[in-house]
C-alpha cells in the first residue's frame, strides 16, 4: 500500500483507495458486536470510521471501544465510496490512537433547553447544525466581500470607538477614551460618506453596537455590519446595487454550501427565488394594504414594526423594498425627495418569511445649507460634527449607501428562528457569557 497521506474529511474525496490519517474529534459512537461506528469529525466535515475486529490490532480496537464523545483521536483508514453516507465516503479504519479522552461531556444527544446551550456556547458551536451556520455565514462574508471587491469598492475600516452618535440616538456604550467621552459605533455610515469623497465607491465590514433593551428574535447587542457608500449614485441606482448584492450572496451559499444547508433542513426552493430585480412599494402602498389586511389601526407616519414588516413580506417570495418613508421617522442625513419634501429618498429592504429587514439605505442629503438645517432640527452639536459637515463643504456631490446586518442575513438564508445562532458568541441584553 503507497504512503500514508495526512489529510482532513473535506477532502477525502481526493484519496478514495488510500489510506490516510486524520485528526479529529469522536462525536457518536455505536457498537454492533465485532463491529464499531465511529461518527468522526474534524471541523471540515464528518465520517463515519468503521471499525472491524477481525480486521485491527487489538490496541486499534481497544482504542476505539475506549472513546467516548468528543474524544479526540488520530484515526487511520481506508477511504471508501459510499452513496448511503451523507458525504458519499467512509473510512474502513486501521489505526486508532487516543490523544485525549473526554470524560462527562455536557452537551448529549437529549433535548437542552436553550440557557444551558448558551451557557455552553463554546461546546455548543461543535455539534453539526451549529457548524452548518458557521460555515454558511462564513461562505456570506466571502460573497459579500467578492460582491464589492469585484466591482471597483475600496474597503475601509470605520472606527470602533467614535465621540458621537452615527444617528443622532442615545442607544450608544459609553466609555472614557482617557478624558474624553467616547462611545462604541453603531455605524460607520458617516466615515463611509468621508471615504467615498476619496474613494468614490467604498465599504466597510465590522462590529457595530447597540446599547437597546431588546430581547427580539431579530437583535443582537454586538453584530456585523456591511456599508457601502457611492459617490454619484443616486437613490434609483443604490436600489440596483442592493438588489444585486443581496441576489449574489444568496445564489452564492446555494452553490457553495449544499450539505450545510441541508444539515439545517432548509428550503432551498425559497432561496432560489432571489434574484434581481426586486419588488418594491412606496411607504404610501403599504400603510394602504396594512389598512387592507388586517392592521386597520395603523396610521401614515407610524414606524413598521415586526408583524406589519411580516404581513407586507408574505405578498412576495423575493425581499421587497419599502421605499419613500416619511422624513420623520428616518435618519437625520437622508435626502429628502425634490417632489415630496415630507418623504426621503430611503428603502428598507424587508426579507421574505418574517426576517424583517435586512438592509437599510438611502440617498443623502448633499445640500449644505439644508445638511445644516437638519443639525439644527435634531439639535446636534455642530461642532462635534464640523468634520461631516465639511463634506458638503467641500466639493459636495450626490451620493447614496445602505446597511446590511450580518446576522440578519445569516438568520434568514439559514432559515434559523432567533439571532443567537448566527454568531459565534452571541452579545443578548443579559448575556455576556461565554
Amino acid at each position: 500500500m503507497s504512503q500514508t497521506v495526512q489529510t482532513t474529511i473535506r477532502e477525502v474525496s481526493s484519496h478514495v483507495g488510500a489510506q490516510v490519517r486524520i485528526g479529529c474529534w469522536l462525536h457518536r459512537k455505536r457498537s454492533s458486536g465485532k463491529i464499531q461506528f465511529l461518527q468522526l469529525r474534524d471541523g471540515t466535515g464528518f465520517i463515519q470510521g468503521v471499525v472491524v475486529k477481525s480486521e485491527v490490532a487489538e490496541a486499534a480496537w481497544e482504542a476505539a471501544e475506549k472513546l467516548t464523545q468528543e474524544s479526540s483521536l488520530w484515526v487511520t483508514g481506508i477511504v471508501r465510496e459510499d452513496p448511503r453516507s451523507p458525504s458519499g465516503y467512509e473510512m474502513s479504519v486501521t489505526g486508532a490512537e487516543i490523544i485525549h479522552l473526554s470524560a462527562d461531556y455536557p452537551i448529549t444527544p437529549k433535548e437542552h433547553g436553550v440557557d444551558f446551550l448558551m451557557d455552553n456556547r463554546h461546546l455548543w458551536l461543535r455539534t453539526p447544525r451549529q457548524r452548518a451556520v458557521m460555515v454558511i455565514r462564513a461562505q456570506i462574508v466571502r460573497a459579500i466581500q467578492e460582491f464589492f471587491d469585484t466591482r471597483g469598492f475600496t474597503l475601509v475600516d470605520a472606527p470602533i470607538l467614535t465621540p458621537t452618535s452615527a444617528e443622532g440616538t442615545t442607544n450608544l456604550f459609553h466609555t472614557k477614551y482617557f478624558e474624553e467621552d467616547a462611545y462604541l459605533t453603531q455605524s460607520g455610515q458617516l466615515y463611509m460618506e468621508a471615504a467615498a469623497m476619496a474613494l468614490g465607491k467604498v465599504y466597510s465590514f465590522g462590529p457595530t453596537f447597540r446599547a437597546e433593551k431588546s430581547k427580539t428574535r431579530r437583535h443582537l447587542i454586538e453584530f456585523w455590519m456591511i456599508e457601502p457608500e457611492m459617490a454619484f449614485v443616486d437613490h434609483e441606482q443604490n436600489l440596483r446595487v442592493q438588489e444585486q448584492f443581496v441576489s449574489h450572496v444568496v445564489q452564492s451559499v446555494l452553490t457553495n454550501c449544499k450539505s450545510e444547508l441541508q444539515t439545517l433542513e432548509r428550503d432551498t426552493s425559497k432561496l432560489a427565488n432571489v434574484t434581481a430585480p426586486f419588488p418594491r412599494i412606496t411607504y404610501d402602498d403599504a400603510v394602504k394594504f396594512l389598512n387592507a389586511n388586517g392592521f386597520p389601526e395603523f396610521n401614515w407616519g407610524e414606524d413598521f414594526g415586526a408583524p406589519h414588516e411580516t404581513a407586507i413580506a408574505e405578498s412576495y417570495d423575493k425581499p421587497v423594498f419599502i421605499t419613500h418613508y416619511p422624513t420623520e421617522l428616518k435618519a437625520f442625513y437622508m435626502k429628502p425627495d425634490p417632489n415630496r419634501p415630507e418623504v426621503v429618498l430611503c428603502a428598507d429592504l424587508i426579507a421574505p418569511e418574517g426576517y424583517g429587514e435586512i438592509i437599510g439605505g438611502s440617498q443623502r442629503i448633499d445640500d449644505p445649507e439644508l445638511m445644516e438645517q437638519r443639525f439644527k432640527e435634531h439639535e446636534l452639536s455642530m461642532e462635534a460634527y464640523q468634520w461631516y459637515l465639511d463634506l458638503r463643504k467641500y466639493g459636495s456631490v450626490p451620493h447614496s449607501g445602505f446597511g446590511l446586518g450580518l446576522e440578519r442575513t445569516v438568520a434568514w438564508i439559514c432559515g434559523l428562528d432567533h439571532v443567537r445562532e448566527t454568531i459565534p458568541f452571541p452579545r443578548l441584553l443579559y448575556r455576556l457569557y461565554p
